[in-house]
């Protein structure tokens, strides 16, 4: 029934599902209806519009991976804990829930001016906590990077594009790409720690 108290919830679901199969521009309002088991109006009943279910998506999925990414980096106070913390949990989220994450990600485009700004601070501050995290891993000796926006970019490019090709009963667990990505993030780095110097 599209008047349940539920209904919003489940047209952003079954949008989410939609646009991860078929992309935003070729999903249209009676598909997601359809896939929420409501009538071809409910969207409009809940919803302003297709790419306000975009929006939604895109920015309850910014702000879980930014709980994600903050609980780990403070997980530790060692440089290297951290960064390896931060990247495998970020990692593992875009595995776990790719077909959200390719969304998140990739269909940034067909979001309107003010909705791309709102999301584009949300990116900025996942960004901030692994630069953070990487510079204090520079300023106590523990990393050996000599650039560290650009290799804070190049490792959230690397976990990114995870939701891009990952998929279910591929030949890695999402556990083991996680654990894969934040040894190379530490090997990014140049981690040297501090016991073994």
């Amino acid at each position: 029934m599209a008047d349940g108290p539920d209904a919003r919830a489940r047209l952003t679901a079954a949008a989410g599902r939609s646009f991860a199969e078929r992309g935003f521009s070729a999903t249209t309002t009676r598909d997601i209806a359809a896939r929420a088991g409501m009538s071809p109006a409910a969207v409009y009943v809940h919803h302003s519009s297709k790419e306000e279910l975009l929006f939604l998506i895109s920015r309850d999925g910014h702000d879980a991976a930014l709980r994600v990414v903050t609980a780990a980096a403070a997980s530790s106070e060692d440089p290297g804990q951290q960064l390896w913390a931060t990247v495998r949990e970020f990692a593992l989220w875009h595995a776990v829930h790719h077909s959200v994450a390719r969304v998140v990600q990739y269909e940034g485009c067909a979001l309107s001016r003010e909705h791309r700004a709102l999301i584009a601070s949300r990116r900025r501050a996942i960004e901030q906590v692994l630069r953070d995290v990487i510079e204090f891993g520079v300023q106590r000796g523990d990393f050996h990077c000599d650039d560290v926006p650009g290799t804070t970019m190049a490792i959230l490019s690397l976990v990114v594009d995870v939701a891009r090709w990952y998929r279910d009963g591929g030949p890695r667990t999402p556990d083991q790409i996680a654990d894969l990505y934040a040894e190379l993030a530490l090997r990014m780095v140049g981690h040297q720690p501090r016991t073994t110097r």
